[in-house]
C-alpha cells in the first residue's frame, strides 16, 4: 500500500486553470470526515512512517499548514491496513497521551534519517523505545497502550476511513471526507488541497 500517489502535473497555480474532477481530485461517494468538522475544514493526510514519500512530504505540508486560516484542521491519520502495524499503533498510543505532535517528526527521523527503525519489520518494542525517549514513559506501559482496546478501535476506524475514502497509497490528502486529491507532486497536491478547502469553505 505504500505507493506514491502524489502525480506529474504542473502546479495548479501555474496551470492557470481550476483543478479538474477525476484528474486532480476525486469526489468520494458517501464520504465522511475522519472526525466531526465542528465548523472547520478538515484536511487529512493518510500517511505511514515507513513511506519515504511521506517523509519528504512532511516539510512542504508543514509549510502549507502554517499559511492556512484558523478554520483549517490538518490531521495526520496513519494508513492502518495491517492490524499489527507498530507504527500505526504507536501513533495512536502517543495521540492518546497528547504526544503525537511532539513525536511525529522523531518517528520519521528514526526511520529515514538515522535508520534506527527499519521501514518494514520494526518491532513494537523498538517503536516503543523511540516514544519513551520523547516523553511516553516506560516501554512496558507504552507497549500496553499500543496493544489496548482503545488503540484497536482507533486502528479499525482509520482502516475504515481509508477504505471508504478510496485510499490506494501514501501520502494521500482527503478534504472533509468528500474529496481525495490525486496529484503526484507535493506542490500540486497542496495547491489542489487549497482550492478544495476554499470550495468547502464557500459551501458553508
Amino acid at each position: 500500500m505504500l505507493l506514491p500517489v502524489l502525480a506529474a502535473l504542473l502546479p495548479v497555480g501555474a496551470q492557470d486553470r481550476e483543478p479538474v474532477e477525476n484528474l486532480d481530485y476525486v469526489v468520494i461517494a458517501d464520504g465522511q470526515p475522519w472526525e466531526p468538522l465542528a465548523g472547520q475544514v478538515e484536511v487529512v493526510e493518510v500517511f505511514s512512517y515507513a513511506c519515504v514519500h511521506c517523509f519528504h512530504f512532511e516539510r512542504p505540508l508543514a509549510a502549507w499548514r502554517a499559511t492556512q486560516l484558523q478554520d483549517v484542521r490538518v490531521t495526520p491519520v496513519p494508513a492502518a491496513f495491517a492490524a499489527a502495524d507498530p507504527f500505526a499503533r504507536g501513533f495512536f498510543a502517543a495521540q492518546a497521551m497528547g504526544l503525537a505532535a511532539r513525536t511525529h517528526r522523531a518517528l520519521f527521523a528514526a526511520v529515514h534519517e538515522t535508520g534506527r527503525l527499519p521501514r518494514s519489520g520494526a518491532s513494537p518494542g523498538a517503536v516503543a523505545d523511540v516514544y519513551a525517549e520523547h516523553g511516553a514513559g516506560p516501554q512496558a506501559a507504552f507497549l500496553a497502550r499500543m496493544a489496548s482496546p482503545a488503540t484497536d478501535a482507533r486502528l479499525n476506524a482509520a482502516r475504515a476511513f481509508a477504505v471508504r475514502s478510496g485510499v490506494e497509497g501514501t501520502p494521500t490528502l482527503i478534504i472533509n471526507g468528500r474529496y481525495r486529491v490525486t496529484a503526484r507532486t507535493p506542490e500540486d497536491a497542496l495547491a489542489i488541497a487549497g482550492w478544495l478547502v476554499a470550495r468547502e469553505r464557500a459551501r458553508r
